[in-house]
């Protein structure tokens, strides 16, 4: 059947921990799901069936100084893999990311050993910035990966401050007129 990927909601929250658990080592408890998809609504997203099971989810936060997003989680079941929805879940948290909050990258950890995941994130444009030794609990190392997430040819000084309308900016180009003639 169609898969479909739309917004996390609450009522999701007990299907993605499942998925979670069935996917990944690394596991959370379910008030760490709540607290992202509670602060951050427009950040995580799940692939679902058409009876709403959740086959693939990814979890996502705003962190600042710069503000850039961050991949907490990323998981499809394997009978779902494939299909590209790994990539369609992180090109819509990316463009929340990049819309709603103005973030300049995304980042995320990835396993060394997991080159399928390496292979994935590159294919999404993540690189390699930086290798942090024995990040996770079994002692392996992390890539921390970056997404640029400003489109070419903008600087990221201009994302702070919203871009004018061109309708505002014409009116104010004519007020500024006007009070120079007067």
């Amino acid at each position: 059947g169609m898969i479909s990927v739309r917004r996390a909601t609450i009522d999701d929250m007990i299907r993605m921990q499942n998925a979670n658990l069935n996917c990944l080592p690394e596991n959370y408890q379910m008030q760490y799901f709540m607290y992202h998809v509670l602060s951050w609504p427009n950040l995580s997203y799940v692939a679902v069936t058409p009876s709403n099971e959740v086959v693939g989810y990814v979890l996502a936060k705003m962190e600042d100084k710069p503000p850039h997003g961050h991949i907490t989680s990323l998981a499809v079941m394997r009978t779902h893999r494939k299909l590209g929805l790994a990539s369609i879940l992180m090109n819509q948290t990316a463009a929340s990311m990049r819309e709603t909050h103005g973030a300049e990258y995304c980042s995320l950890h990835v396993r060394r050993s997991n080159r399928a995941a390496l292979s994935l994130y590159q294919s999404l444009e993540f690189e390699i910035k930086d290798v942090e030794a024995g990040y996770y609990a079994d002692g392996e190392d992390a890539f921390a990966m970056q997404r640029n997430l400003i489109p070419p040819g903008e600087a990221a000084s201009v994302v702070a401050a919203p871009k004018l309308s061109t309708a505002a900016a014409a009116v104010k180009r004519a007020e500024a007129a006007a009070a120079a003639a007067a």
